[in-house]
């Protein structure tokens, strides 16, 4: 019986572990990162941007540079897009354009 349970237990876990092989190979989870130039003026702003854009639904991760006025948001492609972030950011109450590959 207990060999019988140690098995059930095997095949289970293999189970599982190829439900999630699958997701990830369908590409549910795919990522994309976007540059924006905030008229980012202080510390304050910064804090700002970091405690609000966060909880946008898709985002993974944000980098914000006070110096160059940059904010990089890593998102879900398949939950939120640029448009939607940019004007996450622009409720904030910042002017916010997108930096194209290679003006960084």
């Amino acid at each position: 019986m207990r060999v019988v349970r140690i098995i059930l237990t095997v095949v289970a876990f293999l189970l599982v572990g190829g439900a999630v092989s699958a997701q990830d190979k369908k590409g549910n989870d795919k990522t994309a990162d976007v540059v924006f130039s905030v008229n980012l003026h202080c510390e304050n702003c910064v804090q700002k941007v970091r405690k609000n854009i966060p909880f946008e639904k898709g985002v993974k991760d944000l980098t914000t540079n006070l110096d160059k006025q940059l904010v990089t948001v890593t998102y879900q492609t398949d939950k939120t897009d640029k448009s939607k972030l940019k004007k996450s950011i622009e409720k904030l109450g910042f002017t916010c354009e997108e930096v194209k590959e290679g003006a960084k």
